[in-house]
């Protein structure tokens, strides 16, 4: 839809509401038809100042796509996001117009609706500020200020003191598909509820008991809950989010997602011992490299793994594979069943690193979509279970990914696989493992893979500004706070400050998680629902519209605006004359990624020399256009394709980060991952196979790009 046209639209609406409000003295709901015209003006200056800032990112967005068949970028993103909290707005101010007389029209809710949403629009407007600054300030076709450290600071600081709150409440999710609402929701009652218990000594009916008294409230009031959702977001620790991601690792979690996703005959872990590894030469075979164990932070270890196969295959059963069996004794295996026939070796092999930050999850979490993948590849799926961050960071996931890849190679045949064909499969910090695992397979001279499966890869670790970053400040799952903890963590620069929990690990603790998540989940939901059927649960629902008005966040944002500008006029931003976003009561404290390691090039990728990059396999990445992680994918194509390297970009719209995880929830989400199997099936079907690549010279080799940082 053209951009004049929802503009015009929603000027007519305000209009029509602003007339009907003010042209009658004898109408009802005084205090609330005062509230209703001062936020349709105030949607009326942020429309008309907007209005023309659009047109000038329309004009130019298409710059900044991959090609014109793909196109998706973070200046387009911000314009999607503006048109779809526009399109609601409308939707509401002409249900308001429509329903004001009626005599079961909720006039309190409905004006805590539009205030929410004309805050949400304020906040909007200032990120459409702060990326015309990137496309003046950077260079033409570029969506990262690599070189400007005072815009990326500004940015930075910014998030910090910018009002969020109304994106997690009445707003929430309302630039995604309409199907993941409410699974948004549930995340962020349950993430709420979860904060509010967490670190309390209860046992898991206590835990249990608590939650579910905790959750009840933030459902029936969004505003605080998307209060609460901001101070969680900015200000508590690692550790906190370590915990709650891991609740997907819990057994009744992923018991029910084995109950939805495909059956496999083969789900076993393994343990690797640090020994070392010889492999032939990928320019002369006949001669061998040596790859050590991984050894950084503490020393030689072994790595985890899982091995899953729809079908048993020959090896899988072996004696030999059991030796690496994780559980002792060994599980049964599935040959023992007389049913069960065995199917000779698959000429493939997926390779899979699974996403989390780099600090969170496991492949027990992301058995749900490679139980599917498995199946209708109809291949052996290898997933590696790295050690995470902030206890083991950079390099020993890479190292010990890039070990877990020689072993497979080396002993594919104990996986069910001959290996003609290998790919390698990630999403997000897996996807960027995927990347630099091949990097440093050409580095060390052995065999590439024929290709890469990189869903909404984070190809550069650094806080540095781009358009679709600026999504951090309105995104559920990816907050800015949370994800520079993340980047911290595996830099390293937090592994210092970060205590280990007491007394047990956070698998450890997953009863008691479980019992937690499972009634924050129950208790979401049911209420999410009842709050359809029973109007009168809704915040404000039959509250007599003559009543004192409600103190709205918007409000209590507005109140601190001043306060929050003078203390942050150091490098402010200099918004339009008579304009400033909403601000925080409650401040993040923020700490860019300024750890010289988050700038190698075996852990930002997009930041590698061509040398490093020249002879890497097929990439094919897979983002969505309502990522805040879209511009990595965008930018690391972009290069790939400038140095004459195969890459192909597909751009899924309406999805947010961590799309895969999600692929059982929804139709959008379901077609998005067949496209990540399309892709994987491409590269195993390709005629040629990836050209073997002969090791760098050591004058082409740059210094300081060693993977050990």
């Amino acid at each position: 839809m053209d951009y004049k046209v929802v503009f015009a639209a929603l000027e007519t609406v305000c209009e029509d509401n602003i007339s009907l409000m003010c042209g009658s003295s004898d109408l009802p709901y005084g205090a609330v038809a005062t509230r209703l015209v001062t936020c349709m003006r105030q949607i009326q200056e942020h429309a008309r100042a907007l209005e023309p800032v659009v047109g000038g990112f329309t004009a130019v967005f298409h710059h900044y796509d991959f090609d014109a068949q793909t196109p998706g970028n973070g200046y387009r993103t911000l314009v999607k996001v503006l048109h779809a909290c526009l399109l609601h707005i409308i939707h509401k101010g002409r249900y308001i117009a429509s329903n004001y007389n009626s005599a079961f029209f909720r006039a309190d809710h409905n004006a805590s609706e539009m205030e929410a949403y004309c805050s949400a629009l304020c906040q909007l407007r200032a990120l459409l500020h702060l990326a015309q600054r990137l496309i003046n300030d950077n260079d033409y076709g570029q969506l990262y200020s690599l070189q400007d450290g005072e815009l990326s600071r500004q940015f930075v600081q910014e998030y910090s003191s910018m009002h969020k709150a109304c994106f997690y409440g009445r707003c929430l999710g309302f630039q995604f598909s309409p199907t993941l609402r409410p699974f948004l929701q549930t995340v962020v009652i349950s993430m709420v509820s979860y904060g509010e218990t967490y670190g309390k000594q209860q046992s898991s009916l206590g835990m249990a008991a608590l939650s579910l008294l905790t959750s009840g409230k933030y459902v029936i009031d969004p505003e605080l809950r998307g209060a609460e959702f901001e101070r969680i977001t900015q200000n508590l620790d690692m550790q906190f989010w370590k915990s709650f991601w891991n609740l997907t690792e819990s057994g009744l979690i992923t018991g029910f997602s084995r109950i939805a996703s495909s059956p496999v005959q083969v789900n076993c872990t393994l343990t690797l011992p640090p020994v070392t590894l010889r492999l032939p030469l990928a320019s002369d075979p006949s001669l061998t490299a040596t790859v050590s164990p991984p050894i950084a932070h503490w020393g030689p270890g072994p790595v985890h793994m899982r091995l899953i196969s729809y079908e048993l295959r020959e090896g899988q059963d072996s004696e030999e594979l059991l030796t690496f069996s994780r559980t002792d004794p060994p599980s049964i295996s599935v040959s023992h069943l007389p049913w069960v026939q065995k199917q000779p070796r698959s000429p493939w092999l997926l390779i899979h690193f699974h996403g989390g930050g780099f600090v969170a999850q496991t492949s027990k979490s992301h058995e749900n979509y490679l139980r599917s993948w498995s199946k209708v590849l109809n291949v052996p799926i290898l997933s590696v279970d790295y050690s995470l961050s902030p206890e083991a960071p950079f390099p020993r996931a890479l190292e010990e990914c890039f070990y877990a890849y020689c072993w497979a190679l080396n002993n594919c045949h104990l996986l069910g696989s001959t290996a003609e064909r290998v790919c390698l499969a990630g999403d997000s910090a897996g996807g960027n493992l995927c990347i630099t695992v091949s990097m440093k397979a050409m580095s060390s001279g052995i065999r590439v893979p024929d290709g890469i499966m990189a869903a909404y890869p984070a190809t550069l670790l650094t806080t540095d500004a781009s358009p679709s970053r600026l999504l951090t400040l309105i995104d559920p799952l990816l907050p800015l706070g949370v994800l520079t903890k993340c980047l911290n963590a595996y830099a390293g620069a937090d592994c210092q400050t970060v205590q280990p929990a007491v007394g047990s690990s956070s698998l450890s603790s997953l009863g008691r998680d479980t019992a937690v998540l499972l009634s924050d989940l129950t208790q979401g939901a049911s209420n999410w629902i009842q709050s359809f059927l029973d109007p009168m649960r809704t915040s404000g629902g039959a509250r007599s519209l003559s009543s004192a008005p409600r103190r709205s966040p918007s409000n209590e944002a507005r109140r601190t605006s001043g306060q929050a500008s003078t203390s942050n006029c150091e490098g402010h931003v200099d918004y339009p004359e008579g304009f400033e976003p909403l601000r925080s009561e409650c401040l993040a404290f923020v700490r860019p990624t300024s750890c010289p390691i988050i700038r190698n090039p075996f852990v930002s990728p997009l930041l590698a020399p061509n040398n490093l990059l020249k002879g890497l396999p097929p990439v094919h990445i897979v983002a969505s256009a309502l990522d805040a992680l879209l511009d990595d994918s965008v930018m690391f194509a972009k290069k790939l394709r400038d140095m004459g390297q195969p890459v192909s970009l597909t751009v899924v719209e309406d999805l947010p980060h961590g799309f895969l995880s999600l692929s059982q929830l929804a139709k959008e989400t379901e077609v998005a991952s067949e496209i990540c199997v399309a892709q994987m099936r491409k590269i195993f079907q390709q005629e040629n196979p990836t050209p073997l690549c002969k090791r760098p010279k050591l004058e082409e080799t740059p210094q300081n790009t060693n993977p050990s940082g």
